[in-house]
């Protein structure tokens, strides 16, 4: 079992940068990989980006050059480096962990990522 906590949410002026951080705890032995998702109101959830546990990135066209993702193998912790922020990435914005040798994925509760223009 993992257990996942998202922070660093938060309101920022369109253009800013803010970072997210997402933190695994438990058996974090056999994290496969680690990815952000986000959910604007009325939209489905959609994938943002993950980090695979070999180093490998793989982002949304929508946010390719403009967010990064990054992991703290020590801390158990990836992060999401938001840049030129608009107000449509305004979003609650998920962190998933993908285990084990089934690929469970454990979700956390959110972080609330708002942009004012």
């Amino acid at each position: 079992q993992v257990q996942v906590v998202e922070s660093g949410g938060g309101l920022v002026q369109a253009g800013g940068s803010r970072r997210l951080s997402c933190a695994a705890s438990g058996s974090t032995n056999s994290i496969n990989a680690m990815a952000w998702y986000r959910q604007a109101p009325g939209k489905q959830r959609e994938f943002i980006a993950v980090r695979h546990s070999g180093g490998s990135t793989v982002y949304a066209d929508s946010v390719k050059g403009r967010f990064t993702i990054s992991r703290d193998k020590s801390k158990n912790t990836v992060y999401l480096q938001l840049n030129s922020l608009k107000p449509e990435d305004t979003a609650v914005y998920y962190c998933t962990v993908t285990w084990g040798p089934y690929d469970n994925d454990y979700w956390g509760q959110g972080t609330q990522v708002t942009v004012s223009s």
